[in-house]
């Protein structure tokens, strides 16, 4: 894992599998070796590219909020629930990481720095984009499952415990910036 990773997600440390661990560093290495964008973008960009000009909050702001809460659901679910709802955190921490890992795909630049849906994009939402990216770097199918279906697309199939908790996070520190919009 690099340290230009490991800036970017200090939360790979909460995945205690280090196999696991490091496939969910290595297809962000990848995601970023294949995109325009930089680590530094990341912290700048609108994290959605559905909100105007006014939208303050970026990519990995909106990204590490996401992880957390998905974090401090699963503890929670396993403290109150225990064997009755099992979440297991290293899948559940890594579907969070990864979950929008694919969008580095999707996003170009304009000349002035504005972020915007590229050719790619048009063609690859996210969840598509970033199942194939985790898949070249032997991410298990279980946390596949999580980036398929944290977005709109999951409502058609069945979701784990886990992509329920990642899918539900998402959508808390989403919508409500969407409603602020309208």
């Amino acid at each position: 894992m690099t340290d230009q990773i490991l800036n970017l997600w200090p939360e790979l440390m909460w995945i205690q599998d280090p196999d696991l661990r490091e496939k969910t560093a290595k297809t962000w290495e990848l995601a970023l070796g294949k995109s325009v964008l930089t680590p530094d973008d990341l912290q700048k960009i609108p994290f959605t590219l559905l909100a105007g000009p006014d939208m303050k909050v970026s990519f990995m702001a909106h990204k590490r909020c996401v992880v957390h809460i998905a974090r401090d659901a699963g503890k929670k679910m396993n403290e109150f629930f225990k064997d009755d709802l099992p979440v297991d955190m290293d899948i559940l921490i890594a579907g969070a990481i990864l979950a929008d890992v694919g969008k580095l795909l999707e996003y170009e630049l304009e000349k002035e720095g504005k972020s915007v849906q590229g050719k790619y994009g048009k063609y690859l939402r996210h969840p598509f984009s970033g199942v194939s990216l985790a898949e070249q770097c032997g991410v298990p199918a279980a946390v596949c499952h999580i980036i398929a279906t944290h977005a709109g697309e999951g409502n058609m199939v069945k979701r784990t415990v886990e992509a329920y908790v990642v899918h539900h996070a998402d959508f808390m520190v989403f919508e409500p910036f969407m409603d602020r919009l309208k």
